[in-house]
């Protein structure tokens, strides 16, 4: 189900394609798909494709979509992945037919493993991961044949009862697949199907001490589910034989077809699993949801809203390519959504105190500001103006190059909302730096009055000091600081994959080298009185600086904390489709 209003349909694409041929043809008569997410860390942009693609091509076709958790490593799994999984998925808009756990299944999985050993189609390996790796052959070598793989079917059956009663300690034994050692794809030499684990599950507490590995329990959960259209990414594409195998060999009554599309790549994000849980884990962020993080949460407390990822999932579209998109293309689905509901307000971030000579002291004016140019619905507010104002330090120049419009002594520009005001004369501290400027005003200037005696080349924006609300406002650039961040680690696939400890070591220390130490500025300001009771997740348009939310984690009453969720302009231009 979609909780979206006018939710575009998904372009014209191959699965779609296949899916009305299927149900043209009476191939299936209801379209069933499931989001299947492993829950060993928190979602994050490329599974927003993901969801986007399941559930929206089930709901065009009148079908339903299964929220299913692939649960089958407990070592690495925690509810807290769960319940941040249920939370995001609902926050993007969708809703499921039916939650599911792998977990659910573990009884049917085991007995169809009995069934694969009954029929010689499968043989406990006493061998360690060590020894099955090296003798797994590599793309060019053909792989060699376990010495345990001609057990009779009774040994097998014997020792794999055993390894569920708990009889053997972890990796002592593994079950796999019989399959072909020297088959070109490597998926097919003997997979691992089910291992030993004594580790407490979150959903099936101390049950079991064997447990599925993903390749063989994920299409069993399909079969079981009744799911017609299995759609997962490219990197699963060569085990969809294994995939097809384990539904054939298994006696499943259900026939599920695995579909793979172009997973989703932003340049200068990284989506491995493992490295967003080693930049948690190492404190190089605040945690999953730190807005530096591609996560959903991280993007959400950002300030990404649902329908600007949605409006950016649909753009990618779905194919069969793999390739990168800028991140500026994210980001402009943002400014889009953003520019009309956020109110426009005023902040500054870097002060430099203005005292206004020849406005009368103590007395406080109030001026009116529009809300919102581009959207007149949003309305009206009224701002203080008085004799001491906050500018930006960066609006005054001692020594201004050419071109130069903002303060500089002598020169004359306008208040946002307010008035002409000219510098005579500004104050140093011992050091040398300006800390106060003194200007005077032209009472005859005032915003809305249609002033036309003269004209000034420069406006800038101001906080009154005496209301101003005192506010943290911080700076984000990518956490990742190279566009090519290499990609070892980033095709690695569920289950038994082909990589050796060392490998993964490796990779993972190149990749911290690609982490930007500057990723964050902190910086610490003022923004308009009608601020202080901002909330979390309320966002704002800043003049000139960007737009910015309230964060939920470390904003305060009374002192928010606005994260900059995106700079106003950008030189990318969204191509013509």
């Amino acid at each position: 189900m979609i909780n979206v209003e006018n939710q575009p349909v998904t372009p014209s694409n191959f699965i779609k394609n296949v899916i009305t041929e299927d149900l043209k043809s009476g191939k299936v008569k209801e379209i069933v798909t499931r989001f299947p997410p492993e829950p060993n860390g928190y979602l994050h942009i490329g599974h927003a494709k993901a969801i986007w693609i399941n559930f929206t091509l089930a709901d065009e076709f009148g079908g339903k979509t299964n929220l299913r958790f692939d649960d089958t490593n407990p070592v690495k799994e925690d509810v807290e992945y769960v319940n941040s999984i249920k939370e995001d998925v609902k926050w993007l808009g969708y809703d499921w037919e039916q939650l599911r756990f792998a977990s659910d299944y573990f009884e049917e999985m085991y007995s169809r493993a009995v069934l694969l050993i009954k029929k010689g189609k499968a043989y406990v390996d006493d061998q360690s991961a060590e020894e099955i790796r090296a003798n797994r052959g590599t793309l060019t070598e053909p792989g060699q044949n376990s010495p345990y793989r001609d057990r009779s079917v009774e040994e097998n059956l014997d020792l794999f009862e055993r390894m569920r009663a708990g009889e053997f300690s972890n990796g002592e034994r593994v079950l796999r697949a019989k399959i072909d050692m020297s088959s070109p794809n490597i998926n097919l030499r003997d997979p691992v199907i089910y291992r030993i684990s004594h580790a407490h599950h979150h959903n099936t507490g101390d049950k079991w001490c064997i447990y599925p590995m993903y390749a063989f329990a994920h299409p069993l959960e399909d079969a079981i589910e009744g799911v017609t259209h299995s759609l997962c990414s490219l990197e699963f594409e060569d085990q969809r034989p294994f995939y097809d195998w384990i539904i054939a060999e298994c006696e499943m009554p259900s026939t599920p077809h695995q579909y793979e599309f172009g997973r989703l790549n932003v340049a200068q994000t990284v989506t491995s699993k493992r490295k967003l849980k080693q930049l948690v884990d190492e404190k190089y962020v605040d945690g999953w949801d730190d807005p530096r993080m591609p996560t959903i949460s991280g993007l959400r407390r950002l300030g990404y809203t649902p329908d600007a990822i949605r409006n950016f999932v649909y753009e990618t579209g779905i194919s069969k390519a793999y390739g990168q998109i800028d991140r500026q293309v994210l980001e402009h689905f943002i400014r889009e959504d953003l520019k009309l509901k956020a109110p426009r307000t005023m902040a500054v971030l870097d002060p430099l105190k203005v005292v206004i000579t020849n406005y009368p002291e103590g007395q406080v004016e109030w001026l009116e500001a529009e809300n919102n140019t581009e959207n007149p619905e949003m309305g009206v507010r009224q701002i203080p103006f008085s004799r001491e104002i906050y500018i930006e330090q960066e609006d005054f120049m001692e020594n201004p190059p050419n071109k130069y419009f903002r303060l500089f002594p002598g020169n004359e520009v306008r208040l946002k909302h307010a008035y002409f005001i000219k510098c005579n004369e500004f104050i140093k501290d011992e050091n040398g730096k300006v800390i106060e400027i003194h200007c005077t005003y032209d009472p005859e200037t005032k915003s809305g009055t249609g002033f036309t005696g003269r004209k000034v080349k420069g406006t800038i924006h101001w906080v009154e000091a005496t209301q101003a609300v005192p506010a943290e406002f911080r700076l984000y650039e990518p956490l990742i600081k190279d566009e090519e961040l290499e990609e070892e680690l980033e095709q690695e696939v569920a289950g038994d994959i082909n990589l050796s400890e060392e490998a993964v070591e490796t990779a993972e220390k190149t990749f911290l080298d690609y982490v930007n130490p500057n990723s964050l500025q902190i910086v610490n300001g003022f923004v308009e009185r009608n601020m202080k009771d901002a909330k979390p997740q309320d966002k704002f348009q800043f003049f000139r600086h960007g737009y910015f939310n309230v964060d939920s984690k470390y904003s305060e009453p009374g002192r928010p904390v606005f994260n900059r969720v995106v700079s106003l302009k950008s030189s990318f231009q969204l191509p013509k489709s």
